[in-house]
C-alpha cells in the first residue's frame, strides 16, 4: 500500500464516524506517520497508533484551552503485518477507532472486551 492510499484510508475512516463524533474530535490533531520517533518513547515495536492526552472522562474546567490532544497512526508497522488489502485496510480503520476510543476515555481492557483491542 502506498503512503498516499493509507492515508486515504484513514481520513476515509474518520470521515464516515458519525457526525457527533468527528464534532467532538475538533481539538484532536491527526498525526499519520510512518513509524514512532524517539520521543514517543513507544514500549512496543509494533505499535500501530496511540492517542497522547486527556480523556474526556478525565477533564476538568482546567483543561480548556490546553494545546489539542493528538492520535498518532502509523504507517510502517501496519505494513510490517504482511496483511492481504482489504485485512490491512481494516485493521487500519481498527487502529484509528481504537485511538478515538482512548480519547473517549474507554481504556484497553474494555476494548479487548468488545473487541476493539
Amino acid at each position: 500500500m502506498t503512503p498516499d492510499a493509507f492515508d486515504a484510508v484513514v481520513w476515509q475512516t474518520l470521515d464516515a464516524l458519525p457526525d457527533w463524533v468527528r464534532e467532538a474530535l475538533d481539538n484532536i490533531e491527526l498525526i499519520i506517520q510512518d513509524q514512532p520517533g524517539p520521543e514517543l518513547d513507544p514500549e512496543d515495536d509494533g505499535l500501530l497508533g496511540l492517542y497522547l492526552g486527556t480523556p474526556l472522562t478525565e477533564r476538568s474546567t482546567e483543561d480548556v484551552g490546553v494545546v489539542p490532544d493528538v492520535i498518532y497512526v502509523f504507517r510502517l508497522p501496519h505494513l510490517a503485518l504482511g496483511l492481504p488489502q482489504a485485512e490491512l485496510v481494516s485493521e487500519i480503520q481498527t487502529t484509528l477507532i481504537h485511538e478515538i476510543a482512548h480519547f473517549f476515555g474507554i481504556d484497553d481492557d474494555h476494548l479487548d472486551e468488545i473487541g476493539w483491542g
